[in-house]
């Protein structure tokens, strides 16, 4: 029962290569993101901040912004990266189907995280609130422990030396000074996809 739990939870590669579903897909995650995390979890935790009346710091709206926005860039580029170059979307069960290392990828392992993490803080300073700021630190830690493992297994298992290399060299939050070199493999074999889905 529990291998048959792990294998409907591990990532899934998308059954479809259209790349306007696949952008269609990625920029709904991206909305649902942003509204449950960016919108709706910081509103409540102000609120709550206010009525428990917890210190709070001057909110810097226009530092705030630009941040939000800078790290939105990033993580919409990231995104479109999947839809238009992988045969996929950031969704872990509608992965890519392509192992690919390009743009913010060359520089960095995890440009999404990196960008959600920031757009997280960017949403505190905006509101002045130091339980949003430290959310997002939190939503940070909770997906480099819970997800990231999780989510590296499932890509070393199906692209196997080239992600291995890959990991080895490029690190998870840090962005490298000079460019990996870009890597656009082709799609996996069915069969593969079907065995790594199963």
């Amino acid at each position: 029962m529990i291998r048959r739990l792990s294998s409907r939870c591990r990532p899934h590669p998308s059954r479809t290569d259209r790349v306007v579903l696949n952008v269609a897909k990625t920029l709904l995650q991206i909305a649902v993101f942003w509204s449950f995390f960016l919108w709706l979890v910081p509103s409540l935790l102000v609120r709550i901040e206010k009525r428990m009346e917890m210190p709070t710091f001057a909110p810097q709206p226009i530092a705030g912004w630009i941040l939000f926005a800078s790290m939105g860039c990033l993580g919409l580029c990231s995104g479109m990266i999947f839809a238009f170059r992988g045969g996929g979307t950031p969704l872990p069960m509608d992965t890519t189907t392509r192992f690919l290392v390009l743009g913010p990828y060359r520089y960095v392992r995890n440009p999404m995280a990196i960008a959600g993490t920031m757009q997280g803080v960017a949403v505190g300073i905006v509101l002045g609130s130091s339980w949003v700021v430290v959310y997002a630190i939190l939503g940070m830690l909770a997906w480099h422990l819970i997800a990231r493992p999780w989510e590296e297994a499932d890509l070393a298992e199906r692209f196997g030396d080239p992600y291995l290399r890959y990991r080895s060299r490029v690190r998870c939050w840090i962005p490298r000074l000079s460019p990996y070199p870009t890597v656009c493999q082709p799609p996996l074999p069915q069969k593969e996809e079907a065995a790594s889905g199963a």
